[in-house]
């Protein structure tokens, strides 16, 4: 059966724009992100870094200033961004931009007080900020010799040796 003439002609989606970030400060990052069993479970839903008090706090990258001000106790600013993430600086000490206000990668929206927190949401899910940054621990392969890959990884129920056991079991020609 041929699909309706209509779902033939659609439009191919928009290409979502590509976003490069960076650092919002110099400060280091000392609670990483640590996502919560559950939406009200305990966790950290961003990066906490520690800076000098007054240090800038600058956009990640370009977007539009979506909140700009205080929430209970503490000063806050959230950009969306082109390719829908969005992100937030909060517990500043002060703020440098305005609601629907258009901001660059780079451009100071506040001060720190010590520390402050970084996040990112896409749709309603916090992310890790870091993976924007690029900010990835290396990655080093550590092999296992002379041991056994458990009984659910290998094919047909068989036992699969670790990468470079049979290298080390084959005999020498």
């Amino acid at each position: 059966m041929a699909a309706p003439a209509s779902a033939q002609t659609a439009a191919a989606p928009a290409p979502v724009p590509v976003v490069y970030y960076q650092a919002p400060t110099d400060g280091i990052v000392v609670d990483p992100f640590r996502p919560p069993a559950h939406p009200g479970a305990p966790g950290n839903r961003g990066l906490e870094y520690a800076t000098r008090a007054g240090s800038d706090v600058r956009a990640a990258a370009a977007g539009v200033v979506s909140f700009a001000g205080r929430v209970a106790d503490g000063l806050h600013v959230t950009v969306a961004h082109a390719d829908g993430v969005r992100t937030s600086y909060s517990f500043l000490a002060s703020v440098a931009v305005d609601a629907t206000q258009r901001v660059e990668a780079g451009q100071v929206v506040g001060t720190s007080g010590g520390s402050f927190h970084f996040g990112a949401r896409i749709g309603k899910a916090y992310v890790d900020p870091a993976v924007l940054l690029g900010d990835l621990a290396p990655v080093r392969l550590v092999p296992l010799r002379g041991r056994w890959v458990p009984r659910r990884l290998g094919s047909v129920g068989a036992p699969v040796p670790r990468p470079g056991w049979a290298l080390r079991s084959a005999p020498r020609r």
